[in-house]
């Protein structure tokens, strides 16, 4: 009988009797201890196999444990990486060139020895420091100084350039000239001593000694067997305000204001082509020395005999002032 009715239920109606409802609930019981045995039986398929992802989960937090990573992320903390020295060097050479020509621009530039009119003070291949500075500042050069300066005109017509037959040697020197580290083949510069300034009366008579004011020089560091006025005495000579009057140590062999008076300025040199003050010889390391002022140039009354001479009246009306000034100098 209950297979029959089980057949009916598709073609009819199912009746609201008893049977009926015995039939769906032993059917649904069924259906559900099919259920959890299914269910149970995945479980204890679960159970007796072990998860790979659980065991990875546990791997991870194991190592973090270890580690102490509390799995931020954070990078920051990390160090970082430095940066290559090839990428840094370029910076590194472009930082030196530019203090480089801020330097020789400004402040100090090397100048080469090309002849002997200095011996023996400075000699044939010395490389000397010359101060570019204090002349920004409005100082002038002084007695006894050696300088550089800028040929005024005619001073070096016959005398060649001196440069290398390479392009690859000439290009090298151009650049290093430019920043100032090696002195520049094109510029005609000279170097000599500062022996009176503008408002002086020089002069050196027969076989010397030179006279500056009146003042006789004593010049030690004159080369070796020459005399102080050399082959070409001269003077009196008036050196015009502006200007300065230069000799070199070998008087000998030095085309200084001496030969040169036929010129404008009378064989002076203006004071605007001064580029500097030649303070010490830096290379080669066995003739390093420093250039001071020779003490024959702080003889007093060499800069006092300098004095324009005054009007009577104006005289008599600064006698006052003059005379104290003068006392202090003193």
């Amino acid at each position: 009988m209950g297979d029959l009715v089980i057949g009916a239920r598709s073609g009819a109606p199912e009746p609201e009797g008893t049977g009926g409802r015995a039939v769906r609930s032993a059917q649904s019981a069924q259906a559900a201890d099919s259920g959890a045995a299914g269910a149970a039986a995945a479980d204890g398929g679960s159970a007796g196999t072990p998860d790979d992802s659980e065991g990875t989960v546990g791997e991870v937090a194991e190592r973090d444990a270890v580690t102490g990573d509390d799995g931020s992320g954070d990078r920051r903390s990390r160090p970082q990486k430095q940066r290559s020295f090839w990428k840094e060097l370029p910076i590194l050479v472009g930082i030196a060139l530019i203090l480089a020509l801020v330097i020789k621009t400004f402040f100090v530039q090397a100048f080469s020895i090309p002849s002997g009119s200095m011996e023996n003070t400075l000699k044939i291949g010395d490389r000397v420091l010359v101060d570019k500075l204090t002349p920004w500042f409005g100082a002038e050069p002084q007695r006894g100084e050696v300088v550089v300066f800028h040929d005024p005109g005619g001073w070096l017509n016959d005398e060649p350039t001196q440069q290398s037959n390479s392009a690859f040697v000439r290009g090298i020197q151009n650049v290093f000239s430019f920043i100032g580290l090696m002195p520049s083949s094109n510029e005609k510069d000279l170097i000599k001593r500062v022996i009176a300034v503008g408002g002086d009366t020089v002069e050196c008579q027969g076989s010397g000694p030179v006279k500056v004011n009146g003042i006789a020089l004593n010049e030690p560091y004159i080369y070796p067997g020459n005399t102080p006025c050399g082959e070409k005495p001269f003077g009196p000579v008036k050196v015009p305000k502006g200007g300065i009057w230069v000799m070199g140590d070998h008087r000998g062999d030095s085309l200084d204001s001496r030969y040169h008076q036929d010129q404008p300025g009378g064989g002076s040199v203006p004071v605007g082509n001064v580029v500097g003050r030649a303070f010490v010889v830096a290379w080669p390391i066995g003739d390093w020395a420093t250039l001071p002022v020779p003490d024959t140039f702080d003889q007093k009354g060499l800069a006092a005999a300098a004095a324009p001479v005054v009007p009577p009246l104006a005289g008599a009306a600064a006698a006052v002032p003059a005379v104290w000034w003068l006392r202090r100098r003193r």
